[in-house]
């Protein structure tokens, strides 16, 4: 099947993002339906749905990870990502924003901003993504769109505009007035195949001028052109295509918001669609690409053309259980041809293209190429991974790649027989090429393997998946915290000196080290003020690798290191005895005893919390989460007799937190949790952890 070319300013590559359970996933059925892909809409409780095409993902109602889809609307391609709203997935949510040019924020018209709202937000302003804002389930019983739009205002950005007013109220909900054309768009049921124009209802006309005025004023002063012909022939004389020109313009520019509202199951998803196609970013408004060559660091231009050098990046690895392993990767220049050999920079490596798919969320369409701005998945790369670029044989070029964050949890894993124990492996290697926030490692102590992991759901969904799809049954031990060490003390000073005699050649190494404190979160850093070869330059490099490997267990409970600065500024050698593994053995050495010196601290990563409750458990929330050392930071109303509470509390006293909170509010209360930072662990606490872990 031969897919047909999209000029670059009609493409669209966007993401659906949003807080849990907001609906982005129905919306996206929504999109794919009225763009002719589906011939009806997919429930999601039922299972039914494109883009959740995972088992876990049908069973459990929630979106896993990122499903990319195609479809078009009036002559305009649009690459969809629908994101995990869960916030153990939130990679899934960070590596598509890195690649996407705009996005659609999906908010709950019962709740408004919820907390994944805000961190998904946060993303987006990170990686400079224009986005637009549909509020969903407005036409549900609490749904509302005004209140809903407050807490945009309040909560995430002031420079949020409505371009549709919904016409109704709740179930009463038949349509919106465009505020851009000054036209109603109503239907009699929201599966009507097509919209009724019309006039606006007489009863909102004042509400409609004053939005209207609202946007207008905002959206021209974003655009000269519009400005001063706005200036001349005032909001009157503006045409329909002037408005939307200066929208478009103010909505590129990262700074301005336009919202709709809706069912996202609805006729009305195709005002929706309309809006990525007038305001949404194509790859040229988007721009020029830059990068740095990988053997001189020089900077490279590349311009989203057809005829410059290749230069893509692979933001995410899949097993496809028919094609085997699946590389998405988005193209930023030049084009991509199927049979070709391409370089991959990250790693120096040649790799040929097999086949070229273009997704329809599980489902596959053969192309023979794909060019600048376009999404699409390479069949068969061997050693490409998530954050890798790919470019020209001869013109290579490294983008900016993805960075990822350390995982908090872990827990011992173990095949129930050993046949399992060879599956589990190739399993969890699988796995981790395509999560880079799992991570495997055999505990030297114990000879365990230990998986890590962002969550207790996504090392459960990780578990589940190794028996689904490699039919691997595992016993896992309970949830353990990911500690770390650091110290904090500056300029402690301690001689590392090895010296072993055996007959013949001893060994001799001799380091004076000086460690401080490093900034939260840059990790280790080896300066080297050696003068007057008073130790010759080839035993440096074994000194660092020494205070490397001292990193790996620390002195208080033998947890990894973190945030320190070692200097190594005096020391000496032998003619004869001196080695490689001496100087190594000396840097290790000099490091723990300097560690012990410097005031060494645990460090446990803090949780941000957010609880939604009926007031009525409110008391009995606060005092659960102070018994778990936590520190509340903000209460807020969400609506009549609905309480929001922000805490900060330490991850060793969150497992099992969602049972149990549900348990004692009878299921009415929900929560969410992400890493927010790492802080020292209390004396007491820090003494129990390391009686325990020397056991």
């Amino acid at each position: 099947m031969v897919a047909k070319k999209t000029a670059m300013k009609d493409i669209r590559n966007m993401g659906i993002i949003a807080h849990i359970d907001a609906g982005k996933t129905t919306t996206t059925e929504g999109i794919l339906y009225r763009t002719g892909l589906k011939h009806k809409i997919g429930a999601v409780h039922d299972g039914e749905t494109t883009t959740d095409w995972m088992a876990q993902e049908r069973e459990r109602g929630i979106t896993i990870v990122s499903a990319a889809v195609t479809c078009y609307w009036k002559d305009h391609q649009i690459n969809i990502i629908d994101t995990p709203g869960h916030i153990d997935f939130t990679v899934e949510v960070e590596r598509s924003l890195r690649v996407l040019d705009g996005a659609c924020v999906v908010f709950d018209g019962k709740m408004g901003v919820e907390s994944q709202s805000e961190t998904v937000w946060r993303q987006a302003t990170k990686y400079g993504v224009p986005r637009i804002c549909f509020i969903n389930k407005i036409n549900q019983t609490g749904g509302d769109f005004y209140k809903s739009l407050d807490s945009i205002h309040n909560r995430l950005t002031k420079r949020a505009f409505p371009v549709h007013l919904p016409i109704g109220f709740e179930q009463g909900i038949n349509g919106v007035v465009d505020l851009v054309s000054m036209k109603s768009y109503t239907y009699k049921e929201f599966t009507d195949k097509e919209l009724v124009v019309g006039e606006i209802p007489e009863d909102m006309m004042d509400q409609v001028k004053k939005y209207r005025s609202l946007l207008i004023e905002n959206a021209v002063a974003e655009d000269e052109a519009v400005l001063e012909k706005y200036f001349e022939v005032g909001e009157e004389g503006l045409t329909e295509a002037d408005i939307k020109q200066a929208i478009r313009t103010a909505v590129l520019g990262g700074q301005f918001y336009v919202v709709t509202g809706g069912d996202g199951r609805g006729v009305i998803v195709e005002k929706l669609l309309d809006m990525f196609v007038d305001y949404l970013p194509n790859p040229l408004d988007r721009g020029s690409t830059w990068g740095t060559h990988p053997k001189t660091g020089d900077e490279i231009e590349r311009k989203p053309d057809e005829s410059e050098h290749l230069a893509g990046l692979a933001f995410k690895i899949t097993t496809d259980p028919f094609v085997g392993k699946l590389a998405y990767f988005r193209v930023y220049s030049g084009k991509l041809s199927a049979g070709s050999y391409i370089l991959n920079s990250s790693t120096g490596e040649k790799e040929r293209i097999g086949r070229i798919v273009r997704m329809q969320a599980d489902k596959r369409e053969d192309v023979t190429e794909v060019t600048a701005g376009d999404i699409a998945a390479i069949v068969g790369l061997k050693g490409t991974t998530t954050g890798h670029t790919l470019s020209d044989l001869n013109n290579p070029i490294v983008l900016e790649s993805i960075t990822f964050p350390e995982p908090p949890v872990s827990i011992a894993i173990e095949p129930k027989t050993k046949g399992d124990q060879e599956k589990m492996g190739i399993a969890m290697q699988r796995l981790a090429e395509e999560d880079p926030t799992f991570r495997i490692k055999v505990d030297d102590e114990t000879n365990q393997t230990i998986i890590s992991g962002m969550g207790e759901l996504h090392l459960e969904i990780i578990v589940d998946r190794m028996k689904r799809e490699f039919d691997v049954e595992a016993n896992i031990g309970a949830p353990q915290v990911a500690y770390k060490e650091t110290i904090r003390k500056d300029g402690v000073e301690a001689q590392g000196k090895f010296i072993r005699q055996s007959g013949g050649r001893g060994q001799y190494g001799d380091a004076w080290l000086r460690i401080s404190q490093n900034e939260q979160g840059k990790g280790f850093e080896f300066i080297n003020s050696i003068k007057g070869g008073v130790i010759p330059g080839e035993y440096i490099k074994p000194v660092e690798e020494g205070v490397k490997e001292a990193m790996t267990t620390g002195v208080v409970a033998g947890y990894p290191v973190v945030d320190v600065k070692v200097e190594l500024y005096d020391g000496s050698y032998h003619d004869v005895d001196s080695s490689e593994m001496a100087f190594k053995i000396a840097g290790s050495m000099g490091f723990q005893e300097a560690m012990k010196k410097a005031s060494p601290v645990l460090l446990e990563p803090i949780m941000k919390v957010v609880v939604v409750t009926p007031e009525e458990f409110m008391g009995d929330v606060i005092g659960d989460l102070n018994s778990k050392r936590a520190r509340i930071e903000s209460m807020e109303d969400l609506s009549s007799g609905i309480k929001e509470i922000t805490a900060f509390v330490p991850l060793g006293e969150m497992f099992g937190y969602t049972t149990a909170l549900r348990s004692s509010t009878k299921g009415r209360a929900s929560s969410s949790m992400e890493l927010d930072h790492y802080a020292d662990v209390p004396n007491h606490v820090a003494d129990a952890i390391a009686s325990k872990r020397a056991k």
